[in-house]
């Protein structure tokens, strides 16, 4: 018997892979992660396509409940859903390892993920810095780990990609707009300047679904500009390559 980790792609039923909808078909148990991104359809929308029950998996499921379904997949087979790629998350990697050190086959099969998708944007992806999170501030009062990040990324010319903090059990979901806002709020903190008004920032809603939304321009501009519903992520670009600032201008509503 085998744990599958099927990632399902960013936007909706149909973004799994043939490969993974043939295994998910044939599986005993699937589950779906149900808090590091947020998938454009439903769990419904799902079942009816895969002809399966699914079960959510929240991160205390996951996290706290990953014996019960290595157990599981010791005499079924267990299909673990991710949005996106497996990995594109690391808590996903702790059941890998759980997997392999309880002598449990598991088997990847692969997706889309945001870290690939925001290729679109035109911003060469070997020239991304370390990605970081930004959480809730109210969360995470003394945070200044994802200035820090764009910090080191802007000294060494690099892109930055922030991922940005999401409760869809809560249906809450950080803004563009809110993060921008907690990164001068850190800033300010630490007296520094590396975020003015007119820092060029790229914002983005939904990468991978047709309604997918790409803005370049001053962090003013990006503060107040409408990205419609979640996911969202936000770009701080680097040092820039004539290429990069043109497929920026694409992006933008006038010249950057």
């Amino acid at each position: 018997m085998t744990l599958y980790l099927i990632g399902i792609g960013l936007a909706n039923e149909k973004d799994i892979t043939v490969r993974g909808l043939e295994i998910v078909k044939k599986c005993d148990r699937i589950y779906l992660e149900n808090y590091t991104s947020l998938l454009q359809c439903s769990k419904e929308d799902l079942e009816k396509f895969y002809g399966k029950e699914i079960t959510f998996a929240d991160r205390e499921i996951t996290e706290q409940g990953d014996e019960k379904i290595i157990a599981e997949a010791k005499d079924k087979e267990v299909a673990f859903l991710v949005i996106g790629d497996p990995f594109s998350a690391t808590t996903h990697v702790q059941l890998f390892k759980l997997a392999k050190e309880k002598k449990v086959a598991v088997s990847v099969i692969h997706n889309a993920s945001v870290l690939t998708a925001i290729g679109e944007v035109g911003l060469e992806l070997y020239k991304y810095g370390r990605t970081t999170s930004i959480p809730f501030l109210e969360d995470h009062p003394q945070l200044e780990t994802p200035y820090l990040m764009l910090q080191a990324n802007i000294y060494a010319g690099m892109h930055t990609l922030c991922l940005l903090d999401l409760k869809p059990q809560e249906n809450k979901f950080m803004m563009i707009k809110e993060a921008l806002e907690t990164l001068e709020t850190i800033q300010k903190n630490k007296e520094t300047n590396f975020l003015k008004e007119d820092t060029l920032v790229v914002g983005c809603a939904r990468l991978g679904s047709e309604d997918s939304v790409i803005k370049a321009g001053t962090l003013k501009e990006i503060k107040n500009f409408d990205f419609g519903k979640p996911p969202y992520c936000l770009i701080i670009p680097g040092k820039l390559h004539f290429v990069e600032e043109e497929m920026l201008h694409l992006w933008s509503d006038h010249k950057l």
